[in-house]
């Protein structure tokens, strides 16, 4: 199936903005709730802090990476700064991994021996972090439809409102019930959900920058859609990836048929407008070859056997 671009963007000025704003929220409420962790003795808190905290860095990379993302093309990056955004992804979807992992060990040292913990404290900066978190939340939601880079930010932030509500009901049973282990099992609960959001969301970024084809494209039927076509006799050599997240790329070989080897302008033209028209597929470089003159159990993707001779689009 073909990306689909007909949702409404954010123009980038607005779409800053919304980041700008975020990056402020999220950097006020990590310095409140490190403050009022340590004083409340809540590891929870801290917790949720240096979550908020690895948010923060992550809106900062993301803004940074929208800026670089809409550089033109030039002699260093031919392709553009576009895959910047991939990358400022996989970065943010690391981090959560580290944050997770950290706060699992923290959570069973504390379960171990468990602290004394404020529990009216917890409370009152885990309602103020969850209105937070709903706000940033609420500014990403229509930017992350489009953008793997404000997916990430999305997530941080949708785990940081669930982890603020599992904060206050940890705080709720101290104030009731002097449930002093709550607070480090909450904690535990928090980093293993980090770690299910991250690990389920970084294999998209990897498969971009690992040129892999996009997920949303059967390559097995763009290849039958080019072989269907009049005077192609065969497809071959093919490579189908994502040059940018919404940007996919297409090369490889074609068979001709004799009769359309005069044609060959044609056909490439009718190739081309087929593949953007069905598989949404903006940018093909295509490479004719005779049929009489053609590979030799050439491999279907990658590279394989020696040109005999061709004709080179």
């Amino acid at each position: 199936m073909p990306h689909d671009h007909g949702h409404a963007h954010l123009d980038p000025a607005s779409g800053d903005r919304r980041v700008a704003i975020a990056i402020w929220a999220n950097g006020l409420l990590t310095i409140a709730q490190i403050v009022g962790g340590i004083f409340a003795g809540s590891l929870a808190l801290i917790a949720d802090a240096l979550h908020n905290f690895s948010d923060m860095a992550s809106l900062v990379i993301a803004f940074a990476a929208r800026k670089i993302a809409r550089r033109p093309a030039d002699a260093r990056m031919t392709f553009g700064y576009g895959r910047i955004e991939i990358v400022a992804a996989l970065i943010n979807y690391t981090t959560l991994i580290l944050v997770g992992l950290y706060l699992i060990y923290e959570g069973g040292m504390r379960l171990i021996d468990p602290p004394d913990v404020l529990g009216w404290w917890v409370v009152i900066l885990g309602a103020v972090a969850l209105s937070i978190d709903t706000l940033t939340a609420m500014l990403t939601w229509s930017m992350q439809k489009h953008s793997v880079n404000i997916r990430a930010l999305f997530l941080h932030n949708l785990s940081d409102a669930l982890a603020s509500v599992a904060v206050i009901a940890g705080g709720a049973l101290i104030i009731l019930y002097d449930i002093r282990w709550v607070d480090p099992a909450i904690t535990i609960l928090i980093a293993l959900y980090i770690l299910y959001l991250a690990i389920s969301e970084i294999g998209t970024p990897i498969r971009t920058l690992m040129l892999g084809s996009p997920p949303d494209i059967e390559s097995s039927t763009v290849i039958d859609a080019m072989r269907d076509m009049p005077g192609v006799a065969d497809v071959h050599h093919v490579h189908l990836w994502q040059m940018q997240e919404h940007e996919v790329a297409l090369d490889c070989h074609v068979v001709l048929t004799a009769p359309a080897w005069s044609e060959s302008e044609a056909m490439k033209i009718a190739i081309k407008e087929m593949l953007e028209h069905r598989f949404d597929i903006s940018h093909s470089s295509l490479e004719f070859e005779h049929e009489d003159r053609a590979h030799q159990n050439a491999d279907l993707y990658g590279h394989g056997a020696t040109v005999p001779g061709g004709h080179a689009d």
